[in-house]
């Protein structure tokens, strides 16, 4: 019984640090990440699909979370009319396959984030910082690197996960990011 109030102990004082350690900001993919390390490990807690797949729909969750705050910025600060209104279409995509992120998640017990994740929450300040022709510019480049790393991602998945539900939510979503991909490198040729 000591022992396992000085392992309490331990770990509470560990925690209380954790959350001490000066980082305001908490990243919502580790937490994720986490919960879904402890569910895949615990006998209890079974997790209804492979990590690989989990992974997947964490990652699948935070870029679609990225995706809207990045197409709002764009339809506040975008300046070329083409650029709001594919902030405004990628807003609109993002939200409805964000959608469909948790409602596999809720079904296969994936813990997702509810925001995007540190590395993308600088993409996201960094382009806050910009406007004009400068804003559009870098928002563009971004969009289209996004769209291409995504494409990609989602093609692995649709051909290596191993649940048939987010293999395919995968093939399902394919078109719409490449759909976004023609869309945005059309305004980018327009723009030059």
């Amino acid at each position: 019984m000591k022992k396992l109030s000085i392992t309490i102990a331990v770990v509470t004082v560990l925690y209380i640090l954790q959350a001490c350690n000066g980082n305001s900001k908490h990243d919502a993919v580790a937490k994720a990440d986490s919960l879904n390390a402890v569910k895949d490990t615990t006998k209890q807690l079974s997790i209804a699909v492979e990590k690989m797949d989990a992974q997947f729909i964490v990652d699948a969750a935070n870029g679609d979370l990225t995706q809207i705050e990045l197409g709002n910025l764009a339809q506040q600060k975008g300046i070329s009319k083409q650029v709001k209104n594919f902030g405004a279409m990628i807003t609109k995509d993002h939200s409805a396959i964000n959608d469909m992120v948790k409602a596999i998640a809720v079904t296969k017990n994936i813990s997702i984030p509810k925001a995007p994740g540190a590395k993308e929450q600088k993409k996201i300040k960094k382009l806050r910082t910009k406007s004009g022709k400068d804003f559009d510019k870098a928002y563009i480049r971004e969009m289209i690197s996004d769209h291409e790393k995504d494409i990609k991602t989602f093609q692995t998945a649709a051909k290596k996960c191993l649940d048939p539900d987010v293999k395919s939510f995968a093939e399902k979503t394919i078109p719409v990011l490449q759909q976004h991909l023609d869309a945005i490198n059309a305004i980018e040729e327009s723009m030059r």
